[in-house]
């Protein structure tokens, strides 16, 4: 079995831009590249778990997610870092567009993502590490019952606030990589 390291994508992996849809506004946090190449030298695998509401919104077509998705491993490979896979919810009930609004069991904080990686890589969940800035991205890692870490990056100050229990604190990924 294999241990991964799910990382949330905005404001934890890259820079906080409210609904990403122009490949300009793509950048990692800093020395975020830096962090996957140490989670891979820890023999983690490095998977991205990231909710997408702006499809079910009507903001962004799924087909330039793809293209998102796509320039951001690129833009590892350039670095000499690698991410591993990609898994999106791009449900939201709210949302206008069919067949994306709806309820689902992918949507963090629910764990449907997780199990779903875990099945496609032989994940060891016991083993992971879920690393985000947002409540939902706690509330994962506490809902699947793994370790989790909180970056203060994007919206982790605020999350940081308002959350109650006891949580590793980091400043951002590059300084939770190098507590491996």
């Amino acid at each position: 079995m294999k241990k991964a390291v799910f990382l949330d994508r905005d404001g934890t992996l890259i820079e906080e831009v409210g609904y990403l849809r122009m490949m300009e506004d793509l950048r990692f946090t800093p020395r975020a590249a830096d962090a996957l190449r140490m989670f891979h030298a820890h023999d983690y695998l490095n998977i991205v778990i990231t909710n997408q509401s702006a499809v079910a919104r009507g903001l962004l077509s799924p087909k330039s997610l793809n293209k998102i998705h796509n320039r951001l491993k690129g833009m590892a490979k350039d670095e000499d870092a690698r991410i591993d896979d990609i898994f999106v919810c791009p449900h939201f009930p709210e949302g206008r567009v069919a067949p994306y609004n709806i309820e689902c069991d992918c949507r963090k904080p629910k764990t449907g993502l997780l199990h779903q990686a875990a099945a496609k890589h032989h994940i060891d969940l016991q083993q992971s590490i879920v690393v985000g800035d947002k409540r939902s991205d706690l509330e994962l890692g506490q809902n699947a019952g793994i370790r989790t870490v909180l970056v203060l990056t994007g919206y982790g100050k605020g999350t940081k606030e308002a959350w109650p229990e006891p949580i590793e604190i980091f400043p951002n990924l590059y300084e939770f990589a190098k507590s491996l």
